[in-house]
């Protein structure tokens, strides 16, 4: 390809750089791809166009309509997949290497469209859990709830995925209201201008909600505030680089990092040559050797088998890496493509040689370019070591070769295995291959604490498992120690590090107010009509409806019970319920109780209530007894508009008896017309 000079995108428009621009290589021969810079941008004036410009602009949008600007970004990213294809195989990325990257980037937005759609109000706060009573009379009360930071998140991406790498850092970014400036590495950035491009292209994004550094921060860090945020994924040695800058602790800036991981694998013990796991084992050391010609902060890098099982482990692994074509990823019949660079095959033989002082390497020469390859390019083999003696080693608990790279070792027993595991200061992640539910158990409660995600893999779950190196953008992608000490993703979760999480204090009038939310003790609506005869926009909050009065007989409780086939004994066996220590005798079925409420609140004819969509926080708190009355309050909560036609309405319905004790109390909810 032509190499071009890559843009920047700042302050709303494309800035190309003249001076002081460095030539990025092809992994594939070392020819020049792209010329890359940022000088002459004033790094100051772009936070501050993202908090004055981008930050307003998103802030006033709800999470709902956040999640369709995600939905429309990832749509674009997909219909113009094969130009961002043309590029990564630059990159030494294969197609299906490019795939987990550009696909896998794309899906994770649509991830966070959906959980936005279904997992948050369309609202621009998100409540953190139940009201909190502070006083005795109910009139001062606390409430949790999250709002948007009103500063900028710095993104500063590694080269290994340069699309996926800044889509699951943007995804929650956006979501939460929050604009990005997107820093991606060097080695890699002309894939991350393109896609970054393509997104602009579409028009759906806000304003200085998104912007692009092609190049050097400058001094972006100096502008810092403690409203934003820093995401960082690289070396270990660059993240504390960043994280001991004066500003980031002066401010106290939100710092997320995830950087390198001795990522360890295990064998279970009961995993021998002829059970399903071993073979599972085999193929996931090798898939992670060859992903991304292992250049994956998730990839194994250090595997951990019976003492009994090396020889056999070591020969099963040499048969399948001998199947493994290195070369051009453009070739048919290619498996693994190239590193990153030059420069990174140096660092990848340097580290091997390192590696070799505790081990010996069992397949592959880091030294001699794989047959039919570019001498020009950033070819290398798999390389496969074995340590016999893992506690006496030290540079394969210390140092991670970020390449092709993996080391097996042995274990006496699970004890041993965990702690060999746990040597690795912690990881991003760990696998455990075995069928044996009891191993799983000692492992997790052993070793999850060293790790921010485990992997269980058998032969049950192998067909749908996504595998030790993948991240999901709805779990946690982090780990403890040596990883960073941070998450990502982890679904809403990744949401809230870009949020801030305040304690509210007042009235529950005035917190119903700031919460969009009708508050237990806030003034109660009175009604002229049933508020079911109400649409979703006409309904306001508080509206309440009290019903009369229903007797219980000890007909009704024995019709229900042979109806419905619960004849358990507190509700036909009046001295067996006598003797149980919550019932006086017998006692009306709880789901008799809701029935009756729902019949005593509801307005049957054809209205704006179009269904029933469930319960939530369902308590009994006490029994009715045969002659027993209730009757219920019901009172419009929240509501949450789902599209133009319909939305969900939360009710607080509460049961009491004739001597106004809570019965019953739950959350009702329904869907209304607009």
């Amino acid at each position: 390809m032509t190499s071009t000079v890559l843009q920047n995108y700042i302050l709303g428009g494309w800035y190309t750089a003249s001076t002081g621009l460095s030539v990025i290589p092809s992994a594939l021969d070392g020819a020049a791809v792209a010329q890359i810079g940022s000088s002459g941008i004033d790094f100051a004036a772009a936070a501050a166009y993202a908090r004055q410009t981008g930050g307003p602009a998103l802030r006033a949008l709800t999470f709902h309509e956040r999640a369709k600007i995600l939905r429309g970004l990832a749509d674009a990213i997909n219909a113009r997949k094969e130009e961002l294809y043309a590029l990564s195989a630059h990159t030494g990325a294969t197609r299906t290497d490019s795939w987990i990257d550009i696909e896998g980037g794309a899906a994770t937005l649509f991830t966070y469209a959906s959980k936005g759609r279904r997992e948050l109000p369309n609202d621009r706060v998100l409540i953190d859990g139940g009201v909190e009573a502070l006083s005795k009379r109910g009139s001062f009360v606390g409430q949790h709830l999250y709002t948007s930071l009103q500063g900028v998140a710095v993104h500063i991406n590694a080269f290994n995925f340069p699309v996926w790498g800044m889509l699951e850092k943007l995804g929650p970014t956006l979501l939460a209201g929050v604009p990005a400036i997107v820093k991606p590495a060097t080695a890699s950035a002309y894939v991350t201008e393109h896609c970054v491009r393509i997104m602009v292209e579409t028009g759906l994004l806000p304003e200085g909600a998104l912007q692009l550094i092609a190049g050097s921060t400058g001094d972006l860090f100096d502008h810092l505030t403690g409203q934003d945020v820093v995401s960082f994924t690289g070396s270990a040695a660059t993240a504390q680089k960043l994280q001991n800058h004066p500003v980031i602790a002066r401010e106290s800036v939100r710092f997320v990092a995830e950087r390198d991981s001795l990522n360890a694998t295990v064998l279970g013990p009961d995993a021998t040559p002829e059970t399903p796991e071993f073979d599972l084992f085999i193929k996931e050391i090798v898939r992670e050797m060859t992903v991304k010609a292992g250049q994956k902060c998730t990839a194994i890098r250090r595997a951990f088998v019976p003492s009994a099982l090396m020889d056999a482990v070591e020969a099963a692994l040499r048969a399948r890496l001998e199947k493994v074509v290195v070369g051009n990823p453009v070739q048919d019949g290619v498996t693994m493509g190239a590193l990153i660079s030059t420069s990174q095959l140096r660092d990848v033989r340097g580290t091997i040689a390192k590696l070799a002082e505790d081990a010996t390497i069992v397949f592959g020469d880091p030294n001699i370019p794989p047959p039919g390859t570019d001498a020009d390019g950033a070819f290398i083999s798999p390389v496969l070591l074995r340590c016999d003696a893992p506690w006496a080693a030290r540079n394969v608990h210390e140092m991670e070769a970020f390449g092709p790279v993996s080391t097996l070792m042995p274990y006496t027993d699970l004890a041993d295995a965990i702690a060999l595991c746990n040597r690795g200061a912690g990881s991003l992640v760990m696998s455990l291959f075995t069928h044996d539910p009891d191993v799983a158990v000692a492992v997790v409660e052993g070793a999850a604490s060293f790790h921010g995600r485990v992997l269980i893999n058998d032969r049950d779950c192998a067909r749908e498992s996504t595998g030790h190196g993948s991240p999901l953008p709805a779990l946690v992608h982090g780990g403890p120690g040596r990883a960073g000490g941070g998450e990502e993703m982890g679904g809403i979760r990744g949401v809230k590090h870009y949020m801030q999480r305040t304690a509210l204090q007042g009235s529950p009038r005035i917190l119903s107010a700031v919460t969009r939310r009708w508050i237990s003790g806030a003034p109660e609506l009175e009604n002229t009509v049933h508020p079911f005869r109400e649409s979703f926009t006409q309904l306001a909050l508080g509206k309440t409806f009290t019903s009369p009065l229903r007797v219980i007989t000890l007909d009704d409780i024995e019709h229900f019970a042979n109806f419905t086939g619960d004849t358990f004994y507190a509700h036909m066996d009046e001295e067996a319920a006598a003797a149980n220590p919550f019932f006086p005798g017998r006692v009306a079925h709880g789901y008799l109780i809701l029935s009756f409420a729902a019949g005593l609140f509801v307005d049957p004819a054809p209205g704006p209530v179009l269904a029933n969509y469930g319960l939530e926080n369902l308590r009994f708190l006490k029994p009715v007894s045969p002659g027993d009355s209730i009757k219920v309050r019901l009172t419009a909560k929240a509501k949450n508009q789902r599209n133009a036609e319909y939305g969900e309405v939360t009710w607080d319905a509460l049961v009491t008896n004739q001597d106004d004790d809570t019965v019953a109390s739950y959350e009702l909810l329904t869907m209304n017309a607009i």
